[in-house]
């Protein structure tokens, strides 16, 4: 007879042999006790926990010809249940989905399910490593999976759920098996080793247990390896084995290093790689001895979290008595930061042994000075820079509230005069104050979104939302026939010159918002007004456009029917000292030789519309096509004209009357005579 290893051998039958899972065992022994058969199951969890032979079980369960109805307790001697133990049953498939991912896989599957069973009562697929299926797969197995025909069963098991599609999760009844606890394990190792005849004294049995973290496979093929051994296994047989440092050098060279000498843990250091252990190993496991001991220092009667023996495990409580917490946390540190070096390095011996010696208690405790040390000036330093920032705010303050947001914004893509900036009053100058101590640094430059106020320069925006418009069409009727009348960093009025031009500002109203956005970096709603330009905006705009002519007269008068409201109205600029011009009111030239725009500090009056004739609207409409005004000049206006241009003007006005002259009765016969023409 061949060969059969222990995993094999001792393979769980029933449900009442399962190790360590008895809530799953119970679930599913109600489940065919009640003849409440799922369609699909999903098994998880770690390796060798008992998913591949829950599988089993449950088939044998659902087909055992010793029962007429599936069954808890499946006899095993059938014909049934030994080609199911053996995998060797038609109706039982177990498919590896590591090598069958594709979806050709899947559909093969699902058209070989519609066949009714040759030999059993349940036709039973076991997907193993179901969450190596493609996405594709996993779409074609749903609706197999919610719906299968009838007397088919699906069991998909894996040690990776959260790769699974949830939706074939939601379509499953999930078991999660758990890792095996340390004291069941122990009890089946050791009945195996009962039956096997297996030399082996109860302390490696442990020590086998605790290295398998809870996996029976694992532990069950330590334990066939360690049985070709000659004699009594002892725990340094098992940790030879297994290639890991014992506990007892880990306990040796932890004890060098709490003595802090370094000649002793070189010494250690050097023993253990000559005995063939990996660098890399001997730090890993010395990382896991300071976890053992940092859970030895806080609750030293909870031996089941470590896989050490109980003698190391009282020696190692007794040792981390006389150790501070804190001196363990930082040596865990320090390991945790050298594994990747170690792993990385073509000298993994020599960095093994500088790591080791960065763990004495003098390199510790230097090391630790050192980063308080740091932390300390780290906290002071703000303290330090919060009184300069307090002392420089106080002398920048002024400064800063004087200049409004918006100038500042737009200064940094096309520069503004600086005659335009208004000088700050003495009530908007803060007084300077104390800083307190503990206030955050100021920072010259602000990245805040700026908020226009009163103080905000219109025609500056103004000019900065026309460079930001396209098209340039767009720029030039902006700059000829609109002005900016307020903004409050969320809403925008615009104002439009006349009534005939409001559509097509209104059709160019999103390009006037998109140039909002682009410089306050937010949305702004913009609403249009049908208002005049005030005196500065029209100046301003003779000044940018270089094709609008230039007046070398007075400026243009309002039409006649709001002339005296205009006139009445008093100016809303507040002066500036900055002006020479407003030095001299009777100056008409003030407003067009002026080399900058003035500041507007309230909103300027909204005038309406007012009605017009067809000839005055005619005559505008003309003028704003060709980017012009109408000026309407009175006699007292006209320059005198010599007495050769007043001759010559007579002459031409009575050519013009022989043309405009009322007709003649003769004139109008001939007229009605030229009726009776055919032509």
């Amino acid at each position: 007879m061949s060969y059969e290893p222990l995993h094999h051998k001792y393979r769980p039958q029933t449900f009442a042999q399962l190790v360590g899972q008895e809530a799953i065992a119970t679930t599913l022994t109600s489940a065919l006790r009640q003849q409440r058969i799922a369609p699909a199951y999903l098994f998880t969890g770690a390796r060798g926990t008992g998913k591949t032979s829950s599988a089993r079980i449950l088939a044998k369960s659902l087909n055992c010809l010793q029962s007429e109805v599936p069954t808890e307790h499946p006899c095993g001697v059938c014909e049934v249940c030994r080609m199911i133990a053996r995998g060797s049953a038609l109706d039982v498939i177990e498919i590896d989905a590591a090598s069958n991912t594709g979806v050709d896989n899947i559909r093969e599957l699902i058209e070989r399910a519609q066949f009714a069973p040759v030999q059993c009562r349940y036709k039973v697929y076991v997907i193993d490593e179901v969450h190596m299926l493609s996405n594709a797969a996993f779409n074609a197995l749903l609706k197999t999976l919610e719906e299968p025909p009838d007397r088919v069963v699906f069991v998909l098991a894996t040690t990776d759920p959260q790769k699974v599609l949830p939706t074939i999760i939601s379509r499953c009844q999930r078991f999660d098996f758990r890792r095996i606890p340390l004291e069941a394990l122990t009890q089946h190792l050791g009945m195996i080793a009962q039956k096997e005849a297996i030399a082996i004294s109860e302390e490696a049995i442990t020590l086998v247990a605790q290295i398998s973290q809870g996996g029976l496979r694992d532990a069950e093929s330590l334990l066939d390896q360690l049985s070709l051994m000659p004699g009594e296994i002892a725990v340094e047989q098992v940790w030879d084995l297994v290639g890991a440092v014992p506990e007892r050098d880990l306990m040796t060279l932890l004890e060098a290093i709490a003595d802090d000498n370094s000649t002793a843990v070189l010494d250690q250091t050097r023993h253990l790689l000559d005995r063939g252990r990996e660098p890399l190993g001997v730090l890993q496991n010395l990382a896991s001895f300071y976890r053992d001991l940092l859970i030895a220092k806080t609750t030293p009667d909870r031996n089941d979290l470590v896989a050490l023996t109980l003698p190391t495990w009282e020696k190692l409580c007794t040792f981390a008595q006389q150790l501070d917490i804190r001196l363990i946390l930082l040596s865990q540190q320090h390991l945790r930061g050298s594994e990747v070096q170690i792993k990385n390095t073509t000298q993994p011996r020599l960095w093994l042994e500088v790591t080791l010696l960065g763990l004495l208690p003098s390199a510790i405790v230097s090391e630790s000075a050192g980063v308080r040390s740091q932390e300390s000036v780290n906290r002071q330093q703000p303290t330090a820079n919060s009184h300069t920032a307090g002392a420089k705010l106080d002398r920048a303050q002024p400064a800063m509230s004087a200049v409004p947001q918006v100038a500042v914004r737009a200064s940094q893509s096309e520069p503004v005069p600086a005659e335009i900036v208004p000088e700050p009053t003495p009530e908007a100058i803060p007084q300077p104050s104390h800083t307190p101590a503990n206030i955050e640094p100021a920072t010259t430059v602000s990245t805040e979104t700026p908020k226009p106020d009163a103080e905000t320069d219109l025609v500056a925006l103004w000019k900065q939302i026309i460079k930001n418009t396209q098209p340039p069409g767009t720029q030039a009727l902006l700059r000829q026939q609109g002005h900016l009348l307020a903004f409050n960093g969320r809403e925008a009025r615009v104002a439009v010159s006349s009534q005939p031009l409001f559509k097509m500002f209104q059709e160019r109203l999103p390009n006037v918002e998109a140039a909002f956005l682009k410089v306050f970096e937010r949305k702004v709603k913009v609403s249009l007004e049908v208002a005049s330009l005030p005196a500065p905006a029209a100046a301003s705009t003779q000044e940018t456009d270089p094709g609008t002519p230039p007046s070398s007269y007075a400026p243009p008068s309002l039409p006649s029917n709001e002339d005296n409201s205009a006139r009445s109205q008093p100016p809303t600029n507040r002066p500036s000292p900055n002006r020479v011009a407003e030095s001299t009111p009777d100056n008409h030239f003030a407003a067009s030789a002026s080399p900058e725009p003035q500041l507007e500090t309230s909103l300027p009056p909204v005038q309406g519309y007012w009605e017009e004739d067809e000839v005055t609207r005619a005559a505008k409409r003309l003028a704003e096509f060709f980017a012009g005004k109408v000026v309407d000049m009175g006699e007292d206006d006209l320059p005198a004209r010599s007495p050769e241009v007043t001759a010559d003007l007579e002459s031409r006005s009575a050519a013009a009357s022989l043309w405009t002259a009322a007709p003649s009765e003769e004139d109008l016969d001939d007229e009605d005579d030229d009726d009776d023409l055919p032509f």
